[in-house]
């Protein structure tokens, strides 16, 4: 039976919608209907800010040191239903099981925690000459989150917008929202105070337009496309709000003379793949020593072949469905773009998976030959399809690498980390692993160029929602 949600938390309380309109959220696994979730309205999006300005001067005044409590008690809530969540995100999302309790809610709890911490040890007052700096909270936060990483990019926003000393409106992703109800059931269970945190589920046109319009709202922060950050940063402009934006990707990952390539190759293959390409830093882009093109585009096959989808509650494998149809299609429109341009197809397509007909899978695709002003060596595809381009030189991948819109990440392979972070520091992105350096969930994450503005996790990530006063004595 769907989950059905029918109430929106508004200053410390469930609040029945006022509109009858649902939005469906479809397993994406089976493409039935998982849940149903109210539409929320203008109206409902202006009570939620009210309440959350509202609650900001109690809240702002409240120790570092006590709101860390709070935060630590929803850590710990959300570890202890960690096996609910995970199951709700692989069917929400289409990340397997097997990773979801480790991704999906681990990273979530850990920033919790972090931000716990980090609120009662930060320095919030420092004297520089004949002033003394502080450190404030912004206000309150219109915090917009996506559905590829929902209950993660909820964390990275709420939990250190509330580590300030901001109150909070949430919007979460209308595709997969259902995780994020359950965290403000666990808000409510430990006794958050009435209107610190809101949540108002809903269309971005509607509810997120309204919550980032209205005059009460004092910073956004937004994950998701490029075009609706563009669109979120104009209408705070009218204002002058303060906007944090973490936006697309076309991640590059170069791959050196001297480097390891069956470790370069199979990693970086994964790397594009996992959530299902569902991943804004994805390592779409692997640019490759043309004399090296065939050895890793067999590597590469073989890396895919081992990571044939499955269904992502009760299947082995680490690559499940897409999150929706619309989804599924975009991708597939993407491949059949690729083949029309002249990019070569080594593995995958647009034919479902075997088996696999129902739900909202994508072969893992790879293309070889891929020029840089092709459509799939330019454009977000979010979905599993890699992109070989072979380069002639070093100079020619680290041109190639920043020949994007964006610079969210990116991955160099060299025969030594010392050579790797060399070229790492030529590439124009916020974020670069060298020779498969793992994720840090404390250092910053964000982008260059249109990939967004600001950052988020760790001390970077609690400082966005900060203001800084200068106080000057004689």
């Amino acid at each position: 039976m769907a989950i059905q949600r029918d109430s929106f938390y508004i200053n410390g309380e469930w609040v029945k919608a006022t509109s009858s309109e649902t939005l469906e959220v479809t397993s994406s696994g089976t493409g039935e209907l998982f849940a149903t979730i109210p539409a929320g309205t203008v109206d409902e999006a202006n009570s939620a800010v009210e309440a959350a300005a509202a609650a900001f001067s109690s809240w702002s005044n409240t120790s570092p040191k006590e709101r860390g409590e709070f935060l630590t008690r929803i850590s710990e809530k959300l570890a202890e239903r960690s096996d609910e969540i995970a199951l709700i995100i692989a069917n929400e999302v289409g990340m397997p099981l097997m990773l979801s309790k480790g991704i999906q809610v681990g990273l979530p709890t850990i920033a919790f925690s972090d931000n716990a911490q980090r609120a009662a040890e930060y320095v919030w007052e420092e004297r520089v000459g004949n002033s003394t700096i502080l450190r404030e909270p912004v206000g309150v936060v219109a915090a917009i989150t996506p559905w590829n990483y929902p209950l993660h990019q909820i964390a990275n926003k709420v939990a250190a917008a509330l580590a300030a000393g901001c109150t909070v409106v949430l919007k979460p992703s209308e595709v997969a929202p259902i995780n994020a109800f359950i965290l403000a059931d666990i808000i409510h269970e430990i006794g958050l105070p009435r209107g610190v945190f809101n949540l108002v589920s809903g269309l971005g046109p509607v509810v997120g337009e309204a919550i980032v319009a209205h005059p009460m709202t004092n910073m956004v922060s937004f994950t998701g496309s490029t075009r609706a950050g563009k669109r979120v940063m104009q209408i705070a402009a009218e204002m002058v709000k303060k906007v944090s934006l973490e936006l697309g990707g076309k991640s590059a990952n170069i791959i050196l003379e001297d480097a390891d390539l069956s470790k370069a190759v199979g990693d970086g293959v994964f790397k594009c793949y996992l959530n299902s390409g569902q991943t804004c830093s994805a390592l779409t882009r692997m640019l490759v020593p043309r004399a090296k093109l065939a050895e890793v585009e067999d590597l590469a096959v073989a890396a895919a072949a081992g990571l044939a989808p499955a269904d992502p509650i009760s299947g082995a494998s680490l690559l499940g469905p897409l999150v929706s149809a619309a989804q599924q299609k975009r991708v597939r429109d993407y491949i059949s773009k690729g083949v029309s341009e002249g990019a070569r197809l080594i593995c995958g397509g647009v034919t479902p998976p075997e088996g696999l007909e129902e739900g909202y899978y994508v072969e893992p695709t790879i293309f070889s030959d891929v020029r840089t002003d092709m459509t799939i060596a330019q454009e977000e595809i979010f979905g599993p399809v890699l992109s070989i381009i072979p380069y002639d030189s070093e100079e020619e991948a680290i041109e190639i690498a920043n020949d994007s819109i964006y610079g969210l990440a990116g991955g160099v392979w060299a025969g030594s980390d010392e050579k790797a972070f060399e070229v790492a520091r030529k590439i124009r992105t916020g974020q670069v692993e060298i020779n498969g350096g793992s994720w840090n969930v404390i250092a910053p994450f964000g982008g260059y160029k249109q990939s967004g503005i600001g950052r988020e996790l760790g001390k970077y990530g609690f400082e966005e929602f900060l203001e800084v006063k200068s106080i000057q004595h004689t």
